[in-house]
């Protein structure tokens, strides 16, 4: 199994970034996946999850109405669309998916949000 995501970087408050997660080595269409962030000095924290088929998705109330995560099940690729930013988002932000009773991450991306 291996996860690897892509697309953090520095943006002002605000701003918008898109991360994504390419999946490989199981069948990403059977599994929900999930985005996770760290922050510095903090413990990993759940911000969004979604269904196998996409059909149900669930945010932290920190996230609702700014992230929104979707996945293209042909691509094995999950997404997470960040909007309106702000520096407390700040974090490592981590990809996903627990295969029977094996949780599998990826290697992460920053996000820095700063003026």
């Amino acid at each position: 199994v291996q996860l690897a995501e892509s697309g953090g970087g520095l943006v002002q408050p605000g701003g918008s970034l898109r991360l994504s997660c390419v999946a490989s080595g199981f069948t990403f269409s059977s599994y929900d996946m999930c985005w996770y962030r760290q922050a510095p000095e903090k413990e990993r924290e759940l911000v969004a999850t979604i269904t196998n088929a996409g059909g149900r998705r669930n945010y932290a109330d920190s996230v609702k109405g700014r992230f929104t995560i979707s996945r293209d099940n042909a691509k094995n690729t999950v997404y997470l669309q960040m909007n309106s930013l702000k520096p407390e988002d700040t974090a490592v932000y981590y990809c996903n998916a627990k295969i029977w009773t094996q949780n599998y991450w990826g290697q992460g991306t920053q996000v820095t949000v700063s003026s």
